[in-house]
């Protein structure tokens, strides 16, 4: 049941919630759920609920839901696929049900095992319990992050919702930025867990759960992805096992009672995806994005693989508006958001979101399978790291002495920064690739005011925490590891959750079964990188399924023709925005340096799209949230407000 969840529980005071309180902040959050509604409140606890109905659409399955004596609720947002195996065995526990839901077995399973019932779920989730007898919230996240949750402690005790946005409905919240945050967002294009852009706001990370009980707030994680134990296949055996494995993972999220279809790229991983669904389910609807450009279309390739499977197929061509798009995003995204693929992404989950209810995608055979182009290309960098160490410091320091110009494109120029990574700590280097802002741009263009105000976060530091934290023994596993607990569930699933939620449309990821993600961390890198390929052994298996111009071509991944939108579509709003005068009031940046970057991208002499984006969004994000404390039904109504872009 893809739903948008709030609630608060005042545990320092004691005092009463306020029903009208909770309503307000389920309003706010409304898209998320616009199939109904619900409320409980208990003394100083209450739940909201907003509700997509997926699964069970009778009355018997609204929320907040309780058990028989009415001691435990909960507010629930996702999927529980293997819920039918865990009913079974409840019934066998002598447990009677009253629905078809996932959310009434999540309950009693939370009845039955405590806190140690996640250990158990297979699926994607956010949810909050209120346990009246033991005064107690338990509240928990996914494996993976698919779905979000937020809390702020105040001094009455806690709330939590779906969207940060929420919180505006409590006049005692006042919204103001946190810098820290704001930094890392310019560094990496996202706002990481346990941040968040709103100061006094945590984001619960993935894969954690938070008791508040006897007066006080416990996080902890409950599980994370090893790479240490590997299984010794042959590449027939591994391609026949990941099929197989990845064949049940779209089973279990075929389980629907609404219309369900899949994105489709014309990519090997939503390729393969569709594949299985028309194995198993029949016809498919598919639906597809694409752009004017040519060398940014996958149209053709999104093409070859419906005509295969005779799917029902729909096309769309992006061709946005930036003063009807941007604000929207910025809404949503309730966060500075800087992946532009969310243009796209918001789009074809809006034209999706017209004839089904649920859809597949592919996310995570990157990052299951070491696809991006960075687990490829640091493969010299690698070779460069075995020579002896006499000549890694001799190349070092010579590096370190060339003048490097700031986004020269001269072959000198070019040539002393490959030499300045190369000769980096591989963490460094592997974190420069993801990074936005990087760290000279960044100190450049960043006043000292700001960066004091964020406390001088190193950019490395976040990333150099996720390598120390991993198992991995070899450093194909480690990257993939760190991009597992940093980019896919901070960036890329967060664009997708928003963007999928704006229009009422759940998105199920078969990849991110964190059954099948522990089979992939099992098998050997040298199955996923090879020979200079990416995702190897998930091309070897899908062989049989797809034409192989769709599984051997370049990858592109979600790109869209930001460069070019920033010389038109977008130039001039860009400019109004960031040269208004407002920015600069900000104190975060050197204006002369915005300035620079709008000139030299619009003259062709320099591409600064991705940082230039970066600055807009955050710009938009404080006008909307921050710089007037909008009424709650002033927001509620923009929001609501959706057409088509």
């Amino acid at each position: 049941m893809m739903c948008g969840i709030a609630g608060r529980v005042n545990f320092k005071s004691q005092a009463p919630v306020d029903p009208e309180l909770v309503h307000r902040m389920c309003d706010l959050i409304a898209h998320r759920g616009p199939d109904g509604d619900g409320l409980r409140v208990d003394g100083f606890a209450g739940l909201g609920h907003r509700r997509l109905a997926i699964i069970d659409l009778s009355p018997a399955g609204q929320q907040p839901m309780t058990t028989g004596s009415g001691d435990v609720w909960i507010t629930f947002n996702g999927e529980i696929y293997n819920f039918l195996e865990l009913r079974r065995d409840l019934e066998s526990r002598g447990y009677r049900f009253r629905s078809r839901t996932d959310t009434e077995v999540l309950l009693t399973m939370y009845l039955e095992f405590g806190v140690e019932c996640l250990s158990r779920l297979r699926g994607m989730f956010a949810f909050a319990i209120w346990d009246s007898a033991r005064r107690r919230l338990f509240a928990a996240r996914d494996r993976l992050g698919k779905k979000p949750l937020h809390y702020l402690v105040d001094r009455d005790g806690v709330a939590f919702a779906s969207e940060p946005k929420a919180f505006l409905a409590d006049p005692g919240f006042a919204p103001s930025a946190n810098a820290e945050a704001l930094l890392e967002y310019l560094t990496y294009q996202y706002v990481p867990s346990p941040l968040s852009a709103f100061e006094g706001v945590s984001k619960l990370p993935p894969a954690h759960y938070l008791l508040v009980e006897n007066g006080q707030i416990v996080v902890n994680r409950y599980w994370k992805l090893s790479y240490r134990e590997k299984l010794r296949l042959t590449d027939e055996e591994a391609c026949e096992a990941l099929i197989e494995q990845l064949r049940e993972a779209v089973r279990l999220r075929l389980i629907s009672d609404v219309p369900l279809g899949a994105f489709l790229s014309g990519g090997v991983d939503s390729s393969i995806v569709v594949a299985l669904m028309a194995e198993l389910s029949g016809r498919v609807k598919t639906f597809s994005i694409g752009f004017d450009e040519s060398d940014f279309d996958e149209l053709p390739y999104a093409r070859l693989v419906a005509d295969r499977y005779g799917t029902e197929h729909c096309e769309m061509v992006v061709r946005p508006d930036a003063t009807e798009l941007i604000p929207k995003l910025v809404w949503h995204y309730n966060e500075p958001y800087a992946d532009a693929s969310a243009i796209p992404t918001y789009c074809v989950s809006q034209m999706t979101r017209q004839q089904v209810t649920v859809a597949l995608n592919g996310d995570a055979g990157d990052e299951n399978f070491g696809g991006y182009r960075r687990y490829l290309t640091d493969g010299a960098s690698r070779r460069f790291d075995r020579l002896p160490l006499g000549i890694r410091g001799g190349v070092a320091a010579v590096a370190r002495s060339l003048p490097v110009g700031w986004r020269s494109r001269s072959m000198g120029n070019r040539a002393a920064r490959w030499l300045q990574r190369v000769s980096e700590d591989p963490r460094r280097r592997y974190g420069r690739r993801l990074m936005h802002f990087e760290p000279e741009v960044r100190a450049a263009v960043c006043t000292p005011g700001f960066l004091e105000a964020a406390r001088g976060r190193s950019a490395f530091a976040a990333l150099l925490d996720a390598y120390d934290a991993s198992d991995a023994i070899d450093e194909v596993d480690a990257m993939l590891d760190v991009d597992v607990n940093r980019y896919l569930p901070e960036c890329l699933l967060v664009k997708v959750d928003i963007a999928s939620m704006a229009h009422g449309l759940e998105a199920r990821s078969p990849m991110l079964d964190h059954v099948f993600m522990e089979f992939a961390a099992s098998l050997p890198s040298t199955m996923k990188v090879r020979n200079g390929v990416g995702k190897y052994i998930l091309k070897q298996a899908a062989e049989r399924f797809l034409p192989l111009e769709n599984i051997y071509r370049e990858k592109r991944g979600f790109s869209i023709p930001l460069a070019r939108w920033f010389t038109r579509e977008f130039g001039d709003f860009a400019s109004d925005v960031l040269l208004d005068g407002r920015l600069q009031r900000r104190g975060y940046f050197h204006m002369e340096m915005v300035e620079r970057m709008l000139v030299e991208h619009r003259m062709g002499l320099n591409r600064w799209q991705k940082e230039l984006w970066s600055l807009l969004m955050l710009e938009m994000w404080h006008r909307r949230f921050i710089d007037e404390r909008p009424m709650s039904e002033k927001l509620a109504g923009a929001g609501s407000q959706e057409s088509m872009s």
